[in-house]
C-alpha cells in the first residue's frame, strides 16, 4: 500500500526548505564575496555564485597575526569554559535529580527564581571586579559556567535514569561520587553532548563578556575582533589597511571573509553532535 502524504506534510516541507533557504542564504552570500574579484562585487554581480575566483582576503584574514592570537583565546576560553560549565552543570543536575536530597525543592525554587530575575549587568560586574576576575581568563568561563535551563534539563534527564541502576551501585560498594562517574555520565552521552553543544557555542559567540571584563588586547577573542570589523568598521591591522587601501571593495570582502574564518570552526562540530542532539533535547524535555 502506498503511503498518502497529507497537506501537513506538504506545507510543512515548504515552510521547512523556506526557512533553510532563508538562513543559509547569508552564510552562501558572504562565501560568493570573499571568494569573488574586487571588480565583480563592486558592481554588484556577486549572488551564490563567486566571480573572479581569488583567495586573497584569506590569505590578508589568515596572515594577520591578530586573528591568530584571538582564535588561540576563543579556544582556550571554549574548551575550558565548557568543560567547568559540563562539570558543574551535570554534578549540580544530577543532585537536584535525588528526591531525597536535604531541602531538595527548596534549591529547585532557588534555582528556577534565576531564570526570571537577575541582579543585571552592573552588579554583576562589581561582583566580577570584587572577585579580581577583570582582564583574567576566569573572568570570561566563571561568570556563566551554569546555566539554569540547562541544569534544568541535565536533572529532568537524569531523574529518568532507573533508580534500580543507582541501587546496584550501591551494593558494589560505590558512593554518590562513584555512582555520577560510573554510571549515570556513561548513561548520559546524549545529553551531555547537547549541552556541552549548547554551552560552547554559546561561548564562542560571546562578545559582551569580554567587552565588560577584559581590557587587555592580547586576552580578546575572536569575536570582539569581528565585531570591531564589522561594526566599528575597522580592518584586522595595520597590514591589511596598507594593502586594502588600493581598493575600495577590500573592506567588505574583508569583513566576510573574516566572519567565514570565525564562523567554520563552530559549524564544523554539529555533524558530530547531530546524532546525540535530538535525542538528548527531547528526552530531557518530555521525562519527569
Amino acid at each position: 500500500m502506498r503511503s498518502r502524504i497529507s497537506l501537513f506534510t506538504v506545507i510543512n516541507t515548504l515552510i521547512m526548505l523556506l526557512l533553510a533557504v532563508v538562513m543559509l542564504y547569508p552564510f552562501v552570500y558572504m562565501l560568493a564575496v570573499s571568494l569573488s574579484g574586487d571588480v565583480y562585487v563592486m558592481k554588484g554581480e556577486v549572488t551564490l555564485w563567486p566571480k573572479g575566483f581569488n583567495l586573497r582576503m584569506y590569505e590578508l584574514v589568515l596572515g594577520d597575526p591578530k586573528i591568530w592570537t584571538s582564535y588561540r583565546n576563543t579556544i582556550i576560553y571554549t574548551v575550558l569554559g565548557t568543560a567547568i560549565a559540563m562539570l558543574v552543570t551535570s554534578m549540580g543536575a544530577y543532585a537536584l535529580s535525588r528526591k531525597d536530597m536535604m531541602f531538595h525543592k527548596g534549591f529547585t525554587l532557588l534555582i528556577v527564581f534565576t531564570m526570571f530575575f537577575g541582579g543585571g549587568m552592573i552588579p554583576t560586574f562589581l561582583v566580577v571586579r570584587s572577585l579580581g576576575l577583570v582582564d583574567t581568563i576566569w573572568g570570561m568561563v566563571l561568570p556563566g559556567a551554569v546555566s539554569t535551563w540547562n541544569l534544568i534539563l541535565m536533572r529532568t534527564f537524569f531523574s529518568g535514569i532507573p533508580k534500580e541502576l543507582e541501587e546496584s551501585g550501591r551494593m558494589d560498594g560505590l558512593n554518590d561520587v562513584g555512582i555520577f562517574f560510573r554510571i549515570i555520565v556513561p548513561l548520559s552521552k546524549p545529553v551531555f553532548a547537547t549541552i556541552s553543544l549548547f554551552y560552547a557555542v554559546g561561548i564562542w559567540n560571546n562578545f559582551l563578556y569580554p567587552l565588560l571584563y577584559l581590557r587587555n588586547q592580547e586576552l580578546f577573542p575572536l569575536q570582539v575582533l569581528l565585531r570591531n570589523l564589522v561594526l566599528a568598521g575597522s580592518v584586522s591591522s595595520g597590514q591589511v589597511t596598507q594593502i586594502g587601501g588600493d581598493n575600495l571593495i577590500v573592506e567588505d570582502s574583508l569583513k566576510y571573509a573574516t566572519i567565514m574564518v570565525s564562523t567554520l570552526p563552530i559549524l564544523i562540530l554539529y555533524p558530530f553532535v547531530q546524532k546525540y542532539f535530538v535525542k538528548g533535547s527531547m528526552i530531557g524535555a518530555v521525562k519527569g
